[in-house]
């Protein structure tokens, strides 16, 4: 017996719908059984956010129910937290266009240098990286500052919603919640989870400042080699300011 949320003959007005693109915000058509779609305009492919693969797809207590989830049902899982966990930072930001901007290009790079580095679980990375400013409006609403100590204490506890609502393990919750919670200050010993957002971060940080105000490539190239905690991110710092 076919699933009647799956069956078209069941479908309503709403099985077509407009979804926002993760990366740049433009909106995608989605069919309620389409798996994934390709963004017109960036070319990100991403799984559909609301599509309904059984309560597997989504249900935080499927494993318990069904037993062993196939792989191809783990990997969809996963990518719909990503995808779901950075449209919950641009409905965060509303507005804030700039800090909108700062947490895609964190994530795009993240995504890179985990690559790169073959963290554990760069899900973890993804999401860290979406979410490691979401704490500076309640910093600048209850300290009126942005110093990286109040970010470190605000942060927190809104990821850790944010996640909890999505259904996100225990796990999980916990290490992009700790990221968030120090993203500015490495401790003595690291996993490359937390150096591949870093990185990242301290590399989009670095393509703002020389927009405003340009550094020469021997500065920038300190910084670079003092700084990045990875080689991949030195690498790709080095592609990015054509310092090779």
């Amino acid at each position: 017996m076919k699933c009647p949320g799956q069956d078209s003959r069941f479908w309503k007005k709403d099985a077509i719908y407009e979804t926002k693109c993760p990366k740049c915000g433009q909106d995608v058509e989605f069919f309620k059984d389409d798996t994934a779609r390709k963004c017109p305009r960036c070319g990100h492919r991403f799984v559909n956010p609301e599509i309904d693969f059984g309560c597997a797809a989504y249900c935080q207590y499927a494993e318990q129910c069904l037993g062993a989830l196939p792989e191809e049902v783990k990997e969809i899982r996963q990518d719909l937290l990503k995808d779901k966990v950075g449209m919950e930072m641009r409905k965060y930001f509303k507005n804030d266009f700039k800090r909108i901007r700062h947490a895609q290009s964190v994530a795009r790079l993240a995504e890179r240098i985990g690559k790169q580095e073959v963290c554990q679980d760069l899900g973890v990375v993804i999401m860290a990286a979406y979410l490691h400013d979401i704490g500076i409006h309640e910093a600048e609403k209850k300290h009126d500052s942005t110093a990286a100590r109040y970010q470190h204490q605000e942060g927190p506890p809104i990821a850790r919603e944010i996640l909890e609502k999505l259904g996100a393990k225990k796990e999980i919750i916990d290490e992009v919640s700790d990221i968030v919670g120090h993203h500015h200050q490495p401790r003595q010993e690291e996993n490359l989870n937390f150096k591949s957002v870093y990185d990242a971060d301290l590399i989009t940080n670095l393509q703002e400042e020389q927009s405003e105000e340009p550094k020469d490539k021997s500065h920038l190239l300190k910084i670079i080699d003092r700084n990045l905690l990875t080689q991949s991110g030195r690498d790709l710092a080095r592609e990015i300011f054509e310092l090779n």
